[in-house]
């Protein structure tokens, strides 16, 4: 019975030590501590002993079981550690897992590519604060306060404007001098007020775009969000004209879109604009018909669907232009007499949702990467 148990304890240590995952050690506790395992059965035919043998054997028998229970259970933590950690056997002729990279969201490429086609026109690109004061998203451009044309603008105010009520305001210039003007704070409604800070630093000639993020505070559905954002678009000059500016809005669109567009100008309001434009380019789904032909499915016979994109109207509209009102150039301290300018303004999301067919704003935002990952 002693050579037994000896014999048993050199066999168990060495398996349960060359054990490699749980599993295996499962089935070798249960090969020897289970209720027909082989230490068990020893254990059982110590009643067939003598009582002085019980007395010899039985506690050695009882301390082997013991040992070999914490055994398992030391080798048993060790294993589930370096499963946890990844450490388990490792085959090294696997090839390995492939690391997932970065995805730029398709608002950043289209973006990038609308920076891209401006800069080939010699357009600068220049940015602006998102958090701006009531002067220079408004007042400068030729919307006083109290001016109906605000309500076009649905304006997030920033509650804590006591530093300006104080006194305490210090403007983009470093002048810390109110005037008479407000200087309240909001969070800026589009990317226009960039025009007053970039022409009251810089002297004509030239032609920037600004692209940013702006804010309104309005219902979100498929079309509308309270963030999204904009480009805007402005060249000063002393011969500048609607003539370049229909030159620059239809090479921008055939850049593109890969493809010549046609556009045309609708005459509109837009308080710092005079006079003022809508920019509708060609539908670039139904070619400007309005109507998309399909084949019928029983007899090969084709049939118009209204376009989807257009609302089969064949134009798109997609952007406000127009001359540099000449209070904004007073604003900004030029001459209106002397210089001349054409201004325009574009929603990126907008531009994104008619070059790739997206029905939805609310899918830009939604984080979900079923979504990113196409583009």
């Amino acid at each position: 019975m002693e050579i037994r148990i000896e014999e048993l304890k050199k066999q168990s240590f060495k398996l349960i030590e060359e054990a490699k995952d749980l599993k295996t050690l499962e089935n070798l506790r249960v090969r020897y501590l289970g209720r027909k395992g082989e230490l068990t059965a020893v254990l059982r035919d110590l009643k067939n002993l003598s009582l002085e043998d019980k007395r010899k054997i039985g506690p050695a028998a009882q301390k082997f079981r013991q040992e070999l229970e914490d055994f398992f259970d030391s080798v048993a933590s060790k294993l589930a550690s370096a499963a946890s950690s990844g450490k388990t056997s490792i085959d090294v002729t696997m090839p390995g897992r492939k690391i997932a990279v970065g995805h730029l969201h398709l608002l950043t490429m289209v973006e990038k590519e609308i920076r891209d086609i401006f800069k080939a026109m010699n357009f600068s690109v220049v940015d602006g604060p998102e958090v701006e004061s009531e002067y220079y998203n408004f007042d400068a451009l030729n919307i006083p306060q109290n001016h109906p044309a605000r309500d076009m603008w649905d304006t997030f105010w920033l509650q804590d404007n006591q530093n300006v009520a104080n006194g305490k305001w210090q403007m983009a210039n470093g002048n810390d001098k109110l005037s008479a003007i407000s200087h309240r704070l909001l969070l800026r409604t589009h990317t226009s007020p960039v025009q007053i800070r970039y022409m009251e630093m810089h002297k004509p000639p030239f032609q920037i775009i600004v692209p940013g993020k702006v804010f309104r505070f309005e219902a979100t559905d498929a079309s509308h969000e309270t963030n999204f954002y904009q480009v805007e678009g402005l060249m000063v000059g002393k011969d500048v004209s609607l003539a370049n500016l229909k030159f620059v809005i239809r090479e921008f669109f055939k850049r593109l879109f890969d493809k010549k567009i046609n556009i045309r100008l609708r005459p509109s309001y837009f308080p710092f604009v005079e006079p003022g434009l809508e920019v509708d380019v060609q539908c670039v789904k139904c070619g400007g018909k309005g109507l998309i032909s399909q084949s019928g499915t029983a007899d090969s016979a084709k049939r118009n669907l209204g376009c989807n994109i257009c609302k089969n109207s064949g134009w798109l509209e997609i952007m406000g232009a127009g001359m540099v009102h000449p209070r904004v150039f007073e604003a900004a301290h030029y001459n209106p007499e002397e210089y001349q300018g054409f201004a325009f303004g574009l929603g990126l999301e907008r531009i994104a949702m008619i070059k790739y067919g997206i029905p939805d704003i609310r899918l830009f935002y939604s984080g979900d990467l079923r979504f990113i990952n196409q583009f």
